[in-house]
């Protein structure tokens, strides 16, 4: 695939390069051309959990406006609603808090953003404060301008902290 861009192999790169170390096999090569292949679940999933806030500032900074500045309040709104006690880092790809266990996520797409609370029953408990907003399994869409409002986001974030807090500890 010469030239070619993958998606989310940006993402992929910036968060390997941003925990220091080498990126894992051959998912990207630097230069005109790039090679996919397939990604274990360690790599994919589970190693993609451990990063830190500057994974997120490299994914924040990768996204285009007005989606940037759309996410950096939603991300602001998010921490304030989780507090101090909330780490930042990346989940399944996406800029995601932990408290607890994985609290929250939001991401940029091509035609909207999305805030992703990380548990259907949360979204259920909450479908009349968002019904202006298009829903689907496990995620909340809104516009690339238009933050969701911190009122609808601090109740999403406290209800997925008072889910973590009761899950029982292994």
């Amino acid at each position: 695939m010469t030239g070619a861009v993958i998606p989310g192999a940006a993402i992929a790169l910036a968060y390997w390069r941003a925990r220091r170390q080498d990126f894992p096999g051959d998912l990207i090569t630097e230069g005109a051309d790039c090679a996919m292949r397939k990604v274990t679940l360690e790599e994919s999933g589970r190693a993609a959990q451990k990063t830190d806030a500057a994974a997120v500032e490299e994914y924040l900074a990768a996204v285009p406006e007005p989606a940037r500045t759309t996410l950096g309040v939603v991300r602001a709104r998010i921490r304030a609603a989780a507090g101090a006690e909330a780490t930042e880092g990346l989940s399944y790809g996406m800029p995601a808090f932990r408290y607890k266990g994985v609290l929250v996520g939001y991401a940029a797409f091509k035609g909207h953003c999305s805030f992703f609370p990380m548990s259907a029953r949360v979204l259920d408990e909450f479908a009349e404060d968002a019904r202006e907003y298009r829903t689907s399994k496990g995620t909340l869409q809104f516009g690339l301008d238009k933050p969701l409002p911190a009122g609808l986001i601090k109740k999403l974030v406290r209800a997925r902290m008072g889910e973590n807090e009761g899950k029982k500890k292994d």
